[in-house]
């Protein structure tokens, strides 16, 4: 016999073993659509022996309510065959003998033997992908599953058939058909690990040709070389083993029979990565001597994308859910206590009908307006929240004098301070900025009024800003109460309120504005503390010109 001849038979062994031990639905249809073959797998999964399907049409394993729309695009096919999946993003469904319906994605391939045209179809049952969908918080865990039983059983050993020469060519051109819509990166080495055997799959997703690492390279030029090391001292640990040639790493567990599906990062030609699920096993003779070994090769990235996306979606529900629950919790709390002010003070007033009432009635006035304009603070800083979350407030720039603005707010601001305390104002550089006022109002209001309400009656406030050639600076300073350390790893998130603010009144959104507002002028809070000491501020702006 010719070496051509062995080689022809040699592959076409490869063949018959693939189409009887693969563990994916494969049948072969003629011109007809009538089932020429199909493989143990596709039976298994249908429910039918061979004898009940050779020969018969194929829409029998279709739902009856779908045959005819099958005949019309089956028909349409044979006249223009080509390569491709079919369906892709719709349900497809298949029909086994009990009457059960389930998923299905299918491949089409075809090839031609003395004029005879032929469809092979690849079909794979996705019942556990679906139910998989429906089951999307627990990450898709099984999304995977079809895949694994597909490529853990490609160790089956070869059977040498005698085949006659049509047959021997009909198997070639099936196995390639077959080899070329696998789906999956198939790499097959010698004993050595040199590559002898580079599917289109693995070209086209590492970007190297077969002429380029056929008979010259091993699988190691795909893989990080930190996964190797890391992946050797695995061994090192599980088998006790020292092995130094990079192949023999990746080999090891196969020659024991052990075919682990395992995740590595694969490089391409260009130098980018994408990771895969990769399972290697060991190719044998009938004397059980290993000739060779075989990579089957999977990308999942589109996986790792959506588990990334479902895993940021699901802090981000839980961050919400969170922020729901405090929120509430805080609301109850502030709003209880200057709602009950207005009531008690309005029962009251109503009480008070004399001349000589008027002194309590304007205490109780005075005392209903201080707790509207509290609550109005709260509401105010809730809608502010909401338009910063939202990208509502807009940066409106504008030259103004800085002294000017910062006399005028805090003028403004006496009628809110405790009882003796006092603002002390500083200026230090040119008085002229460019900043949005609006903005920096909000943020002098809110640091003030933090000052004041945490610092006893008599305890100074300083302001001071400095303007020079590269930055602006503002600083609010006061002897209060101070911050602990702990509580000042989360000082500026939203309704965060210190241990020791006890019953202080406040929402706990002031400074998580006044750091948001600052980041949309491009610029950086910072902050000391001491307990019982008090706390300065610090916002700097770099300097803008215009």
């Amino acid at each position: 016999m010719s070496i051509t001849a062995k080689n022809k038979i040699a592959r076409s062994d490869h063949f018959e073993a693939f189409f009887k031990y693969a563990t994916i639905g494969n049948l072969v249809t003629n011109n007809s659509g009538e089932i020429e073959a199909i493989n143990p797998y596709a039976l298994k999964e249908f429910g039918y022996t061979e004898q009940e399907l050779v020969g018969k049409k194929v829409e029998l394993l279709i739902p009856s309510r779908l045959r005819q729309d099958h005949v019309h695009h089956r028909q349409k096919f044979h006249q223009k065959p080509q390569n491709r999946p079919v369906g892709v993003g719709l349900c497809l469904f298949a029909l086994k003998k009990d009457g059960t319906e389930f998923p299905v994605e299918i491949s089409l391939g075809n090839y031609h033997n003395n004029r005879d045209q032929f469809v092979i179809a690849f079909i794979s049952n996705i019942s556990d992908r679906k139910k998989a969908e429906a089951e999307i918080l627990q990450l898709n865990n099984d999304l995977e599953l079809t895949v694994q039983k597909r490529t853990k059983d490609l160790n089956k050993t070869l059977v040498q058939l005698e085949l006659s020469n049509d047959m021997l060519e009909e198997a070639i051109s099936f196995q390639k058909a077959i080899l070329d819509n696998a789906g999956a990166m198939i790499i097959a080495t010698n004993e050595k690990g040199i590559i002898r055997f580079f599917n289109p799959e693995a070209s086209v997703n590492t970007g190297y040709a077969e002429s380029e690492v056929i008979n010259k390279q091993s699988p190691i030029i795909f893989h990080d070389q930190n996964e190797i090391a890391r992946k050797r001292r695995e061994l090192f640990k599980e088998f006790g083993l020292v092995i130094k040639d990079d192949i023999d790493v990746m080999v090891e567990k196969s020659k024991r029979d052990i075919h682990d599906e395992e995740q590595y990062t694969y490089i391409r030609k260009n130098g980018s990565t994408f990771p895969v699920l990769l399972t290697i096993t060991a190719i044998r003779n009938n004397e059980g001597e290993i000739t060779g070994y075989m990579g089957v090769a999977i990308d999942i990235s589109a996986r790792k994308k959506a588990e990334e996306d479902l895993r940021e979606a699901l802090n981000k529900e839980k961050e919400l859910s969170e922020l729901k629950s405090r929120f509430v919790s805080m609301a109850s709390h502030e709003f209880r206590t200057p709602l009950s002010t207005v009531l008690s003070s309005a029962y009251l007033i109503e009480k008070y009908t004399s001349a000589e009432d008027q002194a309590k009635r304007k205490k109780h006035l005075q005392r209903i307006v201080s707790s509207v304009n509290m609550l109005t603070d709260i509401l105010n800083d809730f809608l502010s929240l909401g338009r910063i979350e939202e990208g509502k407030i807009q940066v409106r720039l504008t030259r103004f004098d800085l002294y000017e603005l910062v006399t005028s707010q805090t003028g403004e601001m006496k009628g809110i301070l405790k009882e003796q305390q006092k603002i002390h104002y500083h200026h230090q550089g040119n008085r002229e900025v460019v900043l949005d006022p609006s903005l920096l109002k909000h943020i002098i209001i809110n640091l003030v009024s933090n000052a004041s309400k945490f610092s006893l009656p008599d305890m100074p406030i300083e302001i001071r800003t400095i303007v020079d050639d590269d930055r602006v600076i503002l600083s609010v300073k006061d002897q209060g109460m101070g911050i602990s350390k702990e509580d000042q790893n989360h000082l500026m998130e939203r309704f965060f309120r210190g241990v020791n603010a006890g019953n202080i009144q406040g929402t706990g959104l002031g400074l998580h504005l006044v750091s948001k507002y600052a980041e949309l002028m491009n610029g950086t809070v910072e902050f000391t503390s001491e307990l019982e000491k008090g706390t300065e501020f610090h916002i700097t702006f770099n300097a803008i010109r215009n």
